[in-house]
């Protein structure tokens, strides 16, 4: 009887000290709190990070914790984004200046700046006599502005005959004499719209080619800003994929007025390729004037043909180019009108955009330009402003220059 005693004394005993060190082993190993937010699934299994399982029931170590420690870092984790920036990393549109301000402000300042033609003549003119001297000092004063031989003896034709007619050395008199000469020369009969009227089915189309060195991209951002300030909807085509900054510029230029731009990331990329995706993309987002901006960098005339020949074709393919916009650099004179006359060998011409005509630029350009290729000054732009770019407008820009 006492040896079964014992035994059942030794049982109990045995499964007490069992039941004491399982409960021990129970806590030592414990999930942290707040892993797991819901019922865990049957593979949240402890232990399984050891045999090659991304899952795991413990937060990951910290760098700086040591190996041994089993204590876990707080985690907090808010309830809400009171205390989380919520400002959106978008550039600040600008508001582009209203047309007519555009026009009060170049005007002014080719008043300032670009009137050495005007004043050279009214001094010249308003002598007590005027002679053959005089006359040949015209002449030469004309032609040294740029406005080209044939424009420069008619003009001075035309005055002589009224000056001698009149009878008159009255300089207010005179000076009317000579603006309306030189407005018959800049010609204020030439359409200068832009053909950006939306299609029923489509964008207009404006390609605008140039030279390297003459502010073609710039341009192209300017128009866009005009285009904007008159409520229209304008997509980029970044197609000058040869000079390797001209497509983060124009994307800039859109980024300030919310125009978006098409352009490769690819360096040197199909510029043809690129004009096709910016006007389909034009298309399918029905926006009213597509602008796209050409490489500049050719080398000779074969290539010109060439590429700007591909690029029009392939565009053509989804709708006819309304409007080519030819951007010149107003102060390079002669080397100009031979630009001119190559771009326009190549592609259809619609429209001249005189850039940089402020003090150093020759007003007389305008006429040469205009007489050479018979196509009008559309847009005229004077400084780095990014609303230095407006209509040019026949009467104003003679008002500026006799002021």
């Amino acid at each position: 009887m006492n040896e079964t005693l014992q035994i059942v004394i030794f049982v109990v005993l045995a499964i007490a000290v069992l039941g004491s060190l399982a409960v021990v082993l129970l806590k030592g190993r414990r999930t942290p709190p707040g892993l797991y937010t819901s019922q865990r699934d049957d593979d949240d299994t402890p232990g399984l990070r050891a045999h090659g399982s991304t899952s795991t029931d413990l937060l990951d170590r910290p760098s700086g914790t040591d190996a041994g420690t089993d204590s876990v870092p707080d985690v907090v984790v808010p309830d809400d984004l009171s205390g989380l920036d919520q400002s959106t990393a978008t550039v600040p549109l600008d508001t582009p200046d209203t047309v007519q301000g555009r026009l009060a402000r170049l005007r002014a300042r080719l008043v300032r700046s670009n009137n050495a033609l005007g004043k050279g003549l009214l001094a010249l003119l308003s002598r007590d006599r005027i002679d053959e001297d005089v006359w040949d000092e015209v002449e030469e004063t004309l032609l040294m502005a740029d406005l080209g031989t044939e424009p420069s003896m008619e003009l001075v034709d035309a005055l002589r005959e009224r000056v001698k007619v009149a009878g008159s050395r009255d300089p207010a008199e005179v000076t009317a004499m000579l603006r309306e000469e030189l407005i018959k020369l800049v010609d204020p009969t030439m359409d200068r719209s832009l053909a950006t009227l939306r299609h029923a089915d489509r964008p207009a189309i404006v390609l605008v080619v140039g030279v390297n060195g003459v502010g073609k991209t710039t341009t192209v951002g300017k128009l866009a800003r005009v285009l904007v300030a008159e409520d229209k909807d304008v997509l980029l085509g970044a197609a000058d994929t040869f000079r390797a900054a001209a497509a983060e510029q124009l994307a800039t230029w859109g980024e300030r007025v919310g125009v978006a731009t098409v352009r490769s990331d690819v360096d040197g990329a199909d510029p043809a390729s690129v004009a096709y995706e910016a006007v389909k993309a034009g298309i399918d987002q029905e926006v009213d004037v597509v602008l796209i901006d050409t490489a500049g960098r050719l080398q000779n005339k074969v290539g010109l043909m060439d590429q700007l020949g591909k690029l029009k074709r392939v565009i053509e393919k989804q709708g006819t180019v309304d409007e080519v916009l030819l951007v010149l650099d107003a102060t390079t004179g002669q080397n100009g009108l031979n630009q001119a006359k190559v771009f326009s060998e190549v592609v259809n011409i619609t429209g001249i955009v005189l850039t940089k005509l402020d003090g150093t630029a020759k007003g007389g350009i305008v006429v040469a330009i205009q007489r050479s290729l018979g196509v009008p000054v559309k847009l005229v732009g004077i400084g780095e402003g990014a609303d230095d770019l407006a209509p040019f407008d026949a009467e104003s820009f003679v008002d500026a220059l006799l002021t």
